[in-house]
């Protein structure tokens, strides 16, 4: 497909240089738009490789990468899904429309419904238009929400016989992909993570155990419960200050909640009140100054106690959903 001189091409296979240019691409992206245009998962596969299938579909002016879109289609239950990123300077030339075409027509083949989830992170009206204007409907909201950690952060209170503990990579790690999976059993994109996942993220420069919270119970150890927290703005987990020629930030490091969950039996106990200020003192101890988390739109307790710690909404992120 060609475009005003660009074209627009599926890669099944990525080069290191390929790679490059695309984490590149959206480093452009999100210094224009104040939000990244990739999710986590995403960029990790880009970063690590593993196997997990894709399309690549690139768009290229000459030889410069001037669009993207990555199109997994490996989940039979919700249908292939998709996101997609363009240049600021290449913008309002018809590339995200037809990145989203090229992708629709990869989902049209790899799916017998022809399903395609589209993520618009940020939720800018220009994606919400496009989107629209191709026929998909919001499905699922996402939002960011963010708190100062110069506001106090009571102590935590935890329940009778439970204590906190750090991670300890390759002891914990099944207990906690089992607790995973029960906390998040509603949740498939968390609780289906398996053992590779797992070791992806533990692999990254920004993890750092002492901020990976676990609750366990006093009489056997069992995990209860855990807050994971991560910094983002910091090239390694000892690093707080942000720069660097390697360093892809162009921000002060902000702390997260990255991942809070609880025991289906604990989830009535405070548990995951204690958990959250645990992890939040953990990361204004680290001397920084504020913290931010995601949560479904949908998930109204989960968003009433994140409110009544002092998180307010940011930012949004949503999903758009196309049936054939």
């Amino acid at each position: 497909m060609h475009i005003a001189g660009t074209e627009v091409v599926r890669v099944e296979r990525l080069s290191p240089t390929d790679v490059a240019e695309i984490l590149a691409l959206t480093h452009a992206a999100s210094d224009t738009d104040g939000a990244f245009p990739l999710s986590e998962h995403v960029t990790l596969h880009l970063r690590h490789g593993g196997d997990l299938p894709a399309v690549h579909v690139v768009a290229r002016d000459a030889d410069r990468l001037v669009g993207y879109a990555h199109v997994d289609t490996t989940d039979p239950v919700e249908g292939p899904s998709a996101e997609l990123c363009v240049h600021p300077l290449y913008r309002r030339r018809g590339l995200g429309r037809a990145l989203v075409r090229e992708a629709i027509a990869v989902a049209a083949e790899r799916d017998p419904a022809g399903r395609l989830r589209l993520w618009a992170h940020g939720d800018h009206p220009s994606a919400s238009a496009l989107a629209l204007s191709l026929r998909f409907v919001r499905a699922r909201v996402l939002w960011q929400m963010r708190r100062s950690l110069f506001a106090p952060v009571p102590a935590p209170v935890l329940p009778e016989g439970v204590s906190v503990r750090p991670y300890r990579p390759g002891v914990d790690d099944a207990a906690w992909l089992d607790l995973n999976a029960r906390a998040f059993a509603g949740l498939p994109d968390q609780g289906r993570w398996t053992a590779d996942d797992l070791a992806a993220r533990l692999a990254e420069s920004w993890f750092d155990p002492a901020g990976f919270l676990l609750a366990v119970r006093g009489t056997d150890q069992g995990l209860l419960g855990f807050h994971w927290t991560k910094v983002h703005g910091a090239v390694r987990h000892g690093d707080l200050a942000g720069t660097g020629p390697d360093h892809p930030h162009h921000h002060d490091p902000i702390g997260e909640v990255y991942v809070l969950g609880v025991d289906p039996a604990a989830q009535t106990t405070g548990l995951g009140t204690a958990l959250t200020l645990a992890g939040l003192r953990h990361l204004r101890d680290r001397g920084l100054q504020q913290v931010m988390l995601y949560v479904e739109e949908s998930n109204a307790p989960a968003i009433r106690l994140y409110q009544r710690l002092g998180f307010a909404r940011w930012s949004t992120d949503v999903c758009f959903r196309r049936t054939g």
